[in-house]
């Protein structure tokens, strides 16, 4: 279990981070100096509409795409330009979850070969690892003999979704960044996921960056939220600032859309 105790210092931070793209006639600025930390046992959330350029931001802090301008940190240190093993260490702590449950598995293994095959490197098997599954599995609510013998096409929606995370839970990470991880998920089954994340976050002390576009999942169990549009940081605050006292007419116009959702706050607070 990890510790949640928030030092002060960021376990991974985004500071003044830009990305373009060469187009047709010039550059196309997807992140345009952008400053983000995420602090240890907490969530952040970033929202934004398609093109707003939050899951740009994200894979620069995976470090699946180099930044143009700009640094990471990750517990203080400096991995913008990191390769090799120390990339692979880097990703060890940094788990991603993606949107599509469906495709990120082989249809052709059983989940059990697919999550012994993704800790090869790490070199465990035997009942050591048959442990490990049974364990992080049962951290997302499922039990081994409901998944482990099973295909992907095999499980539902939000029984994937789950598997994608035991996953990325045992390589015992310290941050889980949820890329729309519940956006193909139908409404019963994203209060479900978004559920387990937080009990991930209670429980283990993990600290999220949950990338949506909608407010109101980003609400629902954010710590803070930061609201993107066009590449740029438009608002950001802690969910009841953001909720409760918006600046920023794009924010109103994301909060607008959900019109229960003050409302809905105010229960779960009370």
């Amino acid at each position: 279990m990890r510790d949640s105790t928030d030092s002060g210092v960021p376990v991974l931070a985004a500071s003044h981070v830009t990305k373009q793209f060469r187009v047709a006639g010039g550059h196309l600025t997807a992140v345009d100096d952008v400053s983000v930390e995420f602090h240890a046992g907490k969530v952040l959330a970033v929202v934004g509409e398609s093109g707003s350029g939050k899951s740009t931001l994200a894979r620069m802090l995976l470090r699946l795409m180099p930044v143009t301008s700009g640094t990471i940190t990750y517990q203080g240190k400096d991995v913008t330009h990191i390769r090799g093993g120390e990339l692979r260490s880097y990703w060890r702590d940094v788990q991603a979850v993606f949107q599509d449950p469906f495709a990120s598995f082989n249809q052709f293994f059983t989940i059990g070969h697919t999550l012994r095959r993704g800790m090869r490197a790490e070199k465990l098997e035997g009942d050591t690892l048959d442990a490990l599954i049974e364990t992080c599995l049962g951290y997302v609510g499922l039990k081994p003999g409901d998944a482990v013998h099973k295909y992907p096409h095999q499980l539902s929606g939000g029984q994937r979704q789950r598997v994608m995370i035991a996953r990325a839970l045992m390589m015992n990470p310290k941050v889980l960044l949820a890329d729309e991880a519940t956006s193909m998920l139908d409404a019963s089954l994203r209060v479900s996921a978004l559920n387990v994340m937080q009990d991930l976050r209670d429980n283990l002390g993990l600290t999220v960056l949950f990338i949506t576009h909608d407010i109101g999942q980003a609400c629902y169990f954010a710590d803070e939220v930061v609201v993107m549009e066009h590449g740029l940081i438009v608002e950001r605050g802690t969910t009841d600032e953001v909720i409760f006292t918006p600046k920023h007419d794009y924010t109103k116009r994301l909060l607008s859309d959900v019109p229960d959702l003050k409302g809905s706050l105010k229960v779960r607070k009370d």
